[in-house]
């Protein structure tokens, strides 16, 4: 990135990558231990931030996947079934307590293998995901009290598919609060972020969970939809893009499958002129450039009060001057390598819409790495709210700005959106807070800050952006039958 003379010249401050152990490659784990698949055959996973492989995958067949759901009702079935809650709980505070001890090589592994800065990986994902197996460790002996005269039970074996954005902290989400309730798992991370959802298996082989309790399979996107499809599954937890959310929705109607969906987003974030406007930038910064914008709850879509938009749009330009992309593994990095080639090209594909529709276009001057896969912070002012860049997921470090006048005004244009995931709203004034968040159509509004995320509090959409919540103790009824 270049510097003017008013910004820091930083020096490298590589993460030392030999503190984490990568295999050549990974098998399934299967009933408690890693297995070869019989048939399938491999794939490689690779560095997005220099295309050089850190591993091959094994591709999942329909007979791993049913080895593998096979596994998970024998031990629904024996002895995971049988134990108390307490007992369930204490396998889960000991998986929490691996992660964090094993923090420093799961933070550089998800780095290396999904391209975001390594200061995230280390500060977020990994405390987030230890965070989440302590929460739910806590609960499993405290189900009577969270549902009172409900006599809540499992459902039995959960079919599970994260995405490829947040690999460990997903597969938390995922686990954690299916295991609490005494739930089996059989969970596929996405093809190109297995690293850790894998590196997380020999955890719970380390914390000596019974065999058959969590299954990883790996593979692409058919090895997902056999999960999904296979007849023994009673629960279907599913995180990724709205398109395959209603295929899932298609596939499992008329059977007896549960499902919680959390799909895509188009999140509005909402600049009032009493806001303070340096610590909202930030908030803006921080809600589309987060982890290169692959976040469902992106605050992708800005709108500025019309008095104050050129000062926020000048502020930003700034700060967005300032943000070093590069390296993910050096710690000054804040914008890290996009996750792959293809959604390199599909955020190309949108910055190239937004042009052709007559959008103001910025991008700050920098230097990208010649290998890899790349994109600058990206700015659109000058929206129109039929633009596609305003009304499309883009799932990359791309602003699209509109400006308002009048309260009225914005909760139209913030809802007038097919998705419904989060929001955010900047302003010095509670009264204006709880008349948005009484009237914008977003699972989750935050107030003055924007990706704030704790295990405690409960995580999901409405519209097209799916059903369902996940963390908190909503997190525990998708997982429960009464």
């Amino acid at each position: 990135m270049k510097k003017t003379s008013e910004h820091w010249k930083l020096a490298p401050a590589p993460e030392d990558r030999s503190q984490a152990t990568i295999a050549s490659h990974y098998d399934l784990f299967i009933d408690g231990k890693f297995q070869k698949s019989a048939k399938g055959k491999r794939f490689k996973s690779i560095n997005p931030a220099d295309e050089k492989v850190l591993s091959e995958i094994t591709e999942s067949t329909d007979a791993d996947v049913d080895k593998a759901v096979k596994a998970a009702r024998k031990a629904y079935e024996g002895e995971w079934g049988k134990l108390s809650g307490k007992e369930r709980g204490k396998y889960l505070y000991r998986i929490a307590r691996i992660i964090q001890e094993k923090a420093r090589e799961l933070a550089i592994i998800e780095s290396l293998d999904g391209g975001k800065p390594i200061r995230e990986s280390r500060d977020i994902d990994v405390p987030l995901a230890a965070a989440h197996f302590f929460y739910y460790a806590g609960w499993a002996d405290k189900l009577d009290y969270a549902f009172p005269g409900r006599k809540p039970r499992p459902l039995g074996v959960a079919g599970q598919v994260i995405p490829w954005n947040f690999p460990l902290l997903m597969a938390a989400w995922k686990i954690a609060p299916a295991l609490a309730c005494g739930n089996t798992v059989v969970i596929k991370p996405a093809e190109n972020t297995s690293l850790t959802a894998l590196k997380l298996a020999e955890i719970i082989q380390e914390a000596e969970l019974p065999p058959g309790v969590v299954n990883i399979i790996t593979g692409h996107g058919k090895v997902g939809a056999a999960i999904i499809g296979h007849k023994d599954i009673d629960k279907i937890a599913f995180t990724g893009s709205t398109g395959v959310g209603k295929l899932i929705q298609r596939s499992i109607a008329g059977t007896h499958k549960k499902a919680t969906l959390e799909l895509g987003g188009k999140a509005a974030n909402i600049i009032f002129e009493d806001a303070t406007l340096d610590e909202a930038v930030e908030g803006i910064v921080n809600g589309i450039y987060f982890n290169q914008g692959h976040v469902c709850c992106a605050g992708s879509r800005l709108y500025v009060e019309e008095s104050v938009h050129d000062e926020v749009i000048r502020r930003l330009k700034h700060r967005m001057g300032t943000l070093i992309v590069g390296d993910p593994m050096d710690k000054n990095t804040d914008i890290g390598a996009i996750n792959s080639s293809e959604q390199l090209e599909t955020i190309q594909k949108y910055i190239g819409i937004g042009k052709k529709e007559g959008a103001s276009f910025y991008q700050p001057a920098c230097s990208l790495p010649k290998k890899g896969f790349w994109c600058p912070p990206t700015l659109f002012t000058d929206v129109a709210q039929s633009n596609r860049i305003a009304q499309e997921e883009i799932f990359g470090p791309v602003l699209a700005v509109q400006s308002f006048r009048t309260v009225d005004e914005v909760i139209k244009k913030a809802n007038n959106t097919p998705y419904g995931l989060s929001a955010g709203v900047w302003t010095d004034k509670g009264s204006k807070i709880f008349n948005l968040t009484s009237q914008l159509h977003a699972g989750v509004i935050w107030a003055n800050t924007f990706n704030k995320f704790d295990p405690t509090s409960p995580f999901g959409g409405f519209k097209e952006s799916g059903f369902g919540r996940e963390g908190g103790m909503h997190g525990l009824a998708a997982y429960l039958d009464f």
